[in-house]
């Protein structure tokens, strides 16, 4: 399930790195749960609707975004903590929230990015990053998606298939500092082929590592 959020006018500048604040955010309308220690069955897109600034972004009419959950028990509990404290960072306000049920994704296997996508693997005492110049990041997109189901007690989907376009004409390599980490990600959209109820996981979970940390996130 996914929710959509519009915002007010920001009254301070946001911060070009704002993704760390997003992450504070989320957890704190959460709450205590078991969330914050397990793998992400989540994801939520970054900001959107907004203008560079001198020293970050201004939204004047607002910014937009979304979250999605695998579980739609979280959906209810964001949406009770934003009713009784609306505000997020910036000045930014939560200025209302539409709640979209799963959508039809049988004839979908094209997708755009709401917010980058990381890919990364510990190799011997150091993390490598990857991206869609690598050979091997299609593969790892699928491994990481079937671990995913698996942990969400799904059944695998031998038949999924998960490339990104190569032949987009704007995919570019972003860096994106997290906890003081610069993270190599991709900005390319994706095909993804397999099983209506697979892709609609993916839609919620996101795709890659760390997408409860902002990363991944499809529409």
């Amino acid at each position: 399930m996914r929710i959509y959020i519009n915002t007010s006018c920001n009254t301070e500048e946001v911060p070009f790195n704002y993704q760390q604040k997003m992450i504070g955010l989320l957890h704190k309308w959460l709450g205590e749960n078991e969330l914050h220690d397990l793998i992400s069955l989540y994801s939520f897109s970054w900001l959107t609707n907004g203008n560079i600034a001198n020293n970050g972004f201004s939204f004047k009419n607002g910014a937009k975004w979304f979250i999605s959950f695998h579980e739609d028990k979280y959906v209810k509990q964001v949406i009770r903590t934003i009713l009784n404290d609306p505000k997020m960072f910036s000045g930014l306000k939560v200025a209302d929230v539409t709640i979209q049920e799963d959508i039809d994704l049988s004839r979908i296997e094209y997708f755009k990015l709401a917010s980058p996508i990381l890919i990364k693997r510990k190799k011997d005492d150091n993390i490598k990053f990857y991206t869609y110049e690598d050979s091997e990041a299609n593969g790892f997109l699928i491994e990481t998606i079937h671990h995913k189901m698996q942990l969400a007690g799904l059944p695998m989907d031998d038949s999924l298939e998960i490339s990104f376009d190569l032949k987009y004409t704007n995919k570019k390599i972003k860096k994106v500092q997290i906890h003081g980490i610069d993270n190599k990600c991709s900005m390319c959209p994706v095909i993804i082929k397999g099983k209506e109820s697979t892709k609609e996981f993916i839609w919620n979970v996101g795709l890659g590592n760390s997408t409860g940390s902002g990363f991944g996130s499809i529409f």
